[in-house]
This record gives C-alpha cells, structure tokens and sequence, in this order.
C-alpha cells in the first residue's frame, strides 16, 4: 500500500531551507511512529508530497498507520493510492475504470486530476477524457462537475499515475522538532486540554505541568489526560510530565489572603513555579488554557497582573476563542470525555473575585503568604518521562501483576477509547476465546470498577500497555488486589 501525505501548505511558501528542514523532520517523525506498526516502511519525499510505503497486508493495521499519520503534526491530507508507471491517456482511462467502476455504479461522479511535472498535456484534458471513458464504460448515472455523488481523484508526478483510493483529513500545523518546547499548565478541563494540543498542532514540543489541588484521583485523571493527548498526537517526541504538589499552597492562600484575590493569588503562585520548572527543563515559554473574560481571574487587567511574576513568556491559544468552540475542539480531538468529569479545582477558591486587580494590592496580599510553602512545594516536584508516569503506590501494595494469557476465570477489560476500541476490534488468540470481554473506557474505569465483583480477577488491555499500568497501578493503591494487565505478543483483529 502506498500513501502520499501532503504537507501542510504553511510549509511549502517557506523559504527553500527551512521548508527542506521541516520537511525532513516531518519524514523523520512519520518513520518514528510507523516503524510501530511496520518495521520495514519506506518513506520518501522532498517537495510537497510524502510517500509512505508498506507491504503489510492486514487492513486493520494499514487503518491505524493511516490514522497514526492523519494525528501527526504537519500532514495537511493523507491520500490512500495505487502507484502506476505513467500509461498513455487510454491507459489512463484503463486503470480508472479498474478501480472505480464498482463505486460509480448508479452514480453521478466528476474526475479531478492534480499533476507535477513536464507532460504534452494538462490536468484538464485528463479530467475531461478519463471522465469520457469512464461514462461509456461504466454503469454511472452520468458526469456532474458539482455536488458529484464520486469523485474519482487522480494525481500525475512526473511519470508516475497516482490512483486515489481515499482522502483523509491531517491534523496540519508544523512538525515536532521544528520549533522550541513549551510547558503546558494542564488541569484536565477542557480549555487545558485543548490548549496543550494546539501547541502540539503547531509544532512545540509539549510538556505538562500539573498543579495537584485534589489528590491522587486528580492527578490519575490528568496523567491519563496527557498520556491520550502524547499518545496521539505526539508520539515522535518524548516529553515530560510534571507534578507539582500544591494542596499547602492552597491552604495558605485560603488562611492568608482576602477572599477577592485569591483566584489571582493562585495563578501568580502557579506561573512562579512553572517559571522555575520551565528553567530546570531549560524551557523558554509557558502555555496556559485561558481565554479573556471566561472566568473573573482572565480578565485584562488580571491577566496582566498575573504575567507580571513570570519571567517565562507565556503563551495563551485559546484567548480569544469561545467556550463552546473549545468543547466543540475537545470532542473532535478526543479528550471531551476525560475533561467534563474533571472538577474545575481553581475555580472554586474565590467567592466574589476581583476584576480589576491592582498590583499594589496583589503584593500587599502576598506579603501575608509564607513563600517557603511554595518553595517546598517547587523543591517536591514530581520529574516524569510521560512514557514512564504511573502513580507512585505504597510500600505495602503488590508489584503490579504482567500476564500474556488469561486464566479460566478471569475477565478481560479492553480499556481502549470507543474510536480505537471500533477501529480495531479486539480478538482474544484461540486458546482464550471462551474469556468474557468488557469494553469499560479508561475514563470510565475508575467508577465502574468498583461495582465490579471483587472475587473476580480482571485483566486490563491496551494496545500499548501503558495505560492499562496507570490504571492498575491505582486501582492496586485502592486495595482492588484483583487486578492484572494483559499484554498479548500479538494483537489480533477481527477485520
């Protein structure tokens, strides 16, 4: 199978070294994150156009390499293709008809050809014969140029015909690896959430920072949060989560600080410590998820009061952007689920805040605060690979339990996303095929574990293990002994 991936059209009108560079690393990310799923995956290109190419056979693996690439920053549209050697116009017309007869039968189509290259012909007298030949040969209901029910999609480069089997939107953006690293203040909600992806999106190697202000099923549920968003979106790249143990800092601020300024109290707090997390990490911007006069604490004026103890630029995404149209980001990308069961921890620390902050005002208030509790905080952090975030578990619970195949009794809990769960449905290996199977998304683990039998040992399943060992590792912590994670050799599937 071979795949073009068009790059993203930003790059292309960049200047002949910096295009060449992004370009190379977008090829270099791609062969990161395929050689996953196909060890031997060939990947070429220099201009516009990527070409991946890959003999493995199974279509459930080709579907999440095409997948894997739409998520990758960088590619505008992946197309599914036949390669040819370039035929004269009839062969053309031949290769067409091969593989489009059956989807025009019964419908209107039009024919778009896209071409590179020095021919004795234009892109529209291919449109124009292929879409002849294809209307006497064919049992289509005739040629409609607008609004066609088909549209047979064509491409020529130089001397090789491109057959287009199927279009796929990418994610767009920039390459990871072009552009700096940012440390991304994520509190699981959906404006955090969305933000962190954004920077993703357009490039910047993104490290979370976590503010725990409600303890450990917080943190699970913002650990698991991240690791969705590195999984899918920034998987070429290894970066850090950070967690930064704020609870005292909370309560200071509650003892201490008058009840109007404490939304705005809190986040100088929390700049001034990403500020000193950022440098340890040698990071030069901060990314936050405000947006102006969503909230009381992002106003103008207390914007402005809150950057001024940061001595890290700080990034807002979505500052402009509407509540909505954030919900409506976080539902495309994938995390609506994760953030809507997450409560909103900063937003309950003031009941009458202040708008308009002054810094004199904001200092006098802070001058009560005892900054050590923040600076113990800081020296807590918690420095994680996000590859290797798993929460830490006593001394007193058992390590967790690896199992490549499942007893007689035991269930298997797949644990994936509904989308991945759908694209790939799982099928147990022959000797395991009598095991009951529970779809229970890791968002929903938490909860519905514990009206789960406890005599009962269950096993929890992901394609990559990782968050099936996040989650085990809790549920251990919880003292849900009955817990284990399946790794298979091999995952199969059904398609």
């Amino acid at each position: 199978m071979l795949f073009l991936v068009k790059v993203f059209p930003e790059i292309i009108i960049k200047s002949r070294p910096v295009r060449q560079r992004f370009v190379r690393q977008l090829r270099k990310n791609l062969r990161g994150i395929l050689q996953e799923f196909d060890p031997a995956v060939q990947i070429r290109g220099e201009w516009d156009t990527i070409e991946v190419d890959t003999a493995v056979p199974d279509p459930a693996v080709l579907e999440s390499m095409l997948q894997a690439m739409a998520a990758t920053p960088g590619a505008s549209v992946i197309l599914e293709t036949e390669k040819y050697p370039l035929p004269e116009m009839e062969g053309i017309v031949d290769l067409a008809c091969r593989h489009y007869e059956e989807q025009l039968r019964g419908k209107t189509f039009a024919v778009r050809c896209k071409r590179a290259g020095k021919h004795d012909f234009k892109s529209v007298d291919v449109e124009r014969i292929v879409g002849s030949g294809l209307n006497l040969r064919t049992d289509a209901t005739g040629v409609r140029l607008v609004g066609p029910d088909v549209t047979v999609k064509l491409e020529i480069r130089h001397r090789d015909l491109f057959i287009v089997m199927r279009s796929v939107p990418g994610l767009g953006g920039f390459p990871l690896g072009c552009q700096e690293g940012v440390l991304s203040l994520i509190s699981g909600g959906f404006d955090s959430a969305v933000s962190s992806y954004l920077c993703i999106k357009r490039g910047l190697q993104t490290h979370f920072c976590f503010f725990n202000l409600g303890g450990k099923a917080h943190e699970l549920a913002v650990k698991e949060l991240a690791l969705f968003l590195w999984m899918k979106y920034h998987s070429s790249h290894r970066v850090k989560f950070v967690t930064v143990p704020f609870e005292r800092v909370v309560t200071e601020i509650l003892e201490k600080v008058d009840n109007s300024h404490m939304g705005v109290v809190l986040k100088r707090m929390m700049l001034r410590a990403a500020d000193t997390v950022a440098s340890n990490l040698h990071i030069q911007a901060l990314a936050t998820g405000e947006s102006v006069a969503q909230v009381s604490s992002q106003t103008l004026a207390n914007l402005a009061v809150i950057d001024s103890v940061s001595k890290t630029l700080v990034l807002r995404p979505l500052s402009t952007t509407d509540k909505q149209e954030i919900i409506d980001i976080s539902r495309r990308i994938g995390t609506e689920e994760f953030s809507k069961n997450i409560p909103e921890y900063c937003a309950v620390i003031s009941n009458k805040p202040t708008t308009k902050a002054k810094a004199d005002r904001v200092n006098w208030e802070e001058s009560k605060f005892d900054f050590s509790i923040l600076d113990d905080s800081i020296n807590n952090a918690s420095y994680q690979q996000i590859t290797d975030i798993e929460l830490a578990v006593s001394s007193e619970v058992p390590a967790l339990a690896i199992v490549d195949a499942a007893a007689p009794d035991d269930i298997v809990i797949d644990i994936r996303h509904p989308v991945e769960a759908e694209r790939k449905p799982l099928l147990l290996p022959p000797a395991m095929q009598s095991r009951e199977v529970l779809a229970i998304p890791f968002y929903e683990l938490r909860i519905t574990f514990e009206r789960l039998d406890r005599k009962q040992r269950y096993l929890l399943y992901c394609d990559k293990g990782m968050m099936s060992r996040l989650h085990a590792a809790h549920l251990l912590d919880e003292g849900f002994n009955n817990v284990a994670i399946l790794e298979m050799p091999v995952l199969k599937t059904n398609k």
